[in-house]
C-alpha cells in the first residue's frame, strides 16, 4: 500500500513543482523559466541537477520498487506511525514547494543563465530561508523515504541532498554574488541557507567590493 502511494505523490509532485509550475509560469510572463541544459556538457551545474535527480528517483521510484520486491524497512522505522506520518508529511511538502516556487514570481527559473539578471527576492519564505523551495523539496523527500523506509530511501536522501548542496555553493550562490553583489552578501549574513538562522555567511568588506566589481 505505502509504496503505491509514494510512486503516487512522486507523480503528483513532479507535475505540480515542474509541468504545472511551468505552464503558470508561461502564462504569467511568457516565459517557461526553463534553463537547464538537458544534454551533458561537463559543467558543474549539470552534474549537481543530474545527481539531485539520481537521489529523487531513488526515493520516488527506486525504493518503492524494492518495497514492493520484498525489501525489509530499516529495523528502527518499523513502527506503524511511520509511513502515516510520511504521509502527513510528503504532502505538506509537495505543498510549500509550491507555495515558495510561486513566491519566487518572475525570478523563478529551473537551472542559472548566466547572461541574464532576475531580481533578489527576500520576502514572504526567503525572508526565512534564502533556499525554501529546497528546503520543502527536502522536507517531502523525507516524507516519501518514511513511507518506505528502507536503505535504498536512505540512500536517495543523501545522494538528493549531495546534489542540491552541490547546486545551491557551487552555482546558485556564487552567480547571486556576482550579480547582486552587496545587497545579496547582507542577505546572506542575515538570512539562513535552508534553515533558519543556519547556513550565514560573513563577508568582509573587501570581499564585497571584489564580488561588486
Amino acid at each position: 500500500m505505502w509504496a503505491f502511494a509514494v510512486l503516487g505523490l512522486f507523480v503528483v509532485l513532479m507535475l505540480v513543482i515542474g509541468a504545472l509550475r511551468r505552464r503558470i509560469q508561461l502564462a504569467r510572463t511568457g516565459d517557461g523559466g526553463n534553463r537547464r541544459r538537458w544534454r551533458p556538457d561537463g559543467s558543474l551545474e549539470w552534474w549537481a541537477l543530474a545527481l539531485a535527480d539520481v537521489g529523487y528517483l531513488l526515493v520516488g521510484v527506486g525504493a518503492p520498487a524494492a518495497a514492493l520486491t520484498g525489501m525489509s524497512a530499516i529495523s528502527v522505522l518499523q513502527h506503524p506511525w511511520v509511513p502515516v506520518g510520511g504521509f502527513v508529511v510528503a504532502v505538506a511538502g509537495i505543498t510549500l514547494t509550491l507555495l515558495a516556487q510561486l513566491g519566487l514570481g518572475a525570478s523563478w527559473r529551473i537551472g542559472v543563465d548566466d547572461t541574464e539578471t532576475t531580481d533578489l527576492v527576500t520576502t514572504g519564505p526567503f525572508a526565512v530561508v534564502r533556499n525554501p523551495i529546497f528546503t520543502a523539496l527536502g522536507f517531502t523527500l523525507a516524507g516519501l523515504a518514511l513511507m518506505v523506509p528502507n536503505l535504498i530511501a536512505l540512500a536517495g536522501l543523501l545522494v538528493a541532498a549531495a546534489g542540491i548542496e552541490w547546486q545551491v555553493r557551487g552555482v546558485e550562490e556564487p552567480y547571486l554574488r556576482r550579480v547582486h553583489g552587496r545587497v545579496y552578501t547582507d542577505y546572506t549574513a542575515a538570512v539562513g541557507r535552508f534553515l533558519p538562522g543556519l547556513g550565514r555567511t560573513r563577508f568582509e568588506v573587501n570581499d564585497v567590493a571584489r564580488h561588486d566589481n
